[in-house]
């Protein structure tokens, strides 16, 4: 279910533009939905320049990765008549990963490296454009289970590259933070596969 997508530099600016301040509210509603407002948020900005490649990596990939996220989320919070547990995710995602592309973005700035990839680089669990149409399209249930494959795959995309990050960083805040996505992102993993088999 793994999907893979090339995304060149004027792709992930803008990502980047699109994301803006976090307008959802955590209802709590789905378990592991805290890494937004967990120990790492209170942490130093992580700007003096104590980073490596993999850190700024970490930070330039899951940026995108995070906006697209919000962009599934909103494409789902436009819709009428879904289930409210749908609408919760959504809001929670949203609440979640706002925050976090905020942060790493002031990393990057902080470590005075580019916020945007040179070139292409691949990404596991990004969607194409032609998935994302297939969510805007659709509606109801059909709209719900397709919202949560999609999710499962990006999600399980991101806990590999905070994996790779948990390993190869040496940013102490970034790999907390990857740390937290990998614990997080799993039980939210686990969560939407439970509601998926509720439809």
């Amino acid at each position: 279910m793994k999907k893979l997508l090339i995304v060149s530099t004027s792709v992930v600016a803008g990502m980047i533009a699109l994301a803006g301040c976090s307008t959802g509210t955590d209802n709590g509603s789905m378990p592991g939905m805290d890494h937004g407002t967990s120990a790492t948020s209170a942490q130093p900005s992580a700007s003096s320049k104590d980073n490596n490649a993999a850190d700024t990596m970490f930070a330039q990939m899951m940026i995108p990765h995070h906006v697209q996220a919000v962009e599934m989320s909103d494409i789902m919070l436009a819709k009428k008549d879904l289930d409210a547990k749908i609408t919760a995710l959504a809001e929670d995602i949203k609440t979640a990963q706002d925050p976090e592309i905020t942060k790493m973005t002031t990393w990057l700035t902080g470590w005075s490296e580019p916020t945007t990839m040179a070139g292409s680089h691949s990404m596991n669990g990004m969607m194409t454009s032609a998935d994302l149409d297939k969510l805007n399209a659709a509606e109801g249930t059909e709209a719900s289970k397709l919202f949560l494959i999609q999710m499962i795959a990006h999600h399980e995309g991101a806990v590999e590259m905070a994996q790779t990050e948990a390993t190869d960083g040496q940013n102490a805040n970034a790999v907390a933070l990857a740390k937290t996505i990998v614990s997080s992102q799993e039980t939210e993993i686990k969560a939407m596969k439970d509601l998926l088999a509720t439809l």
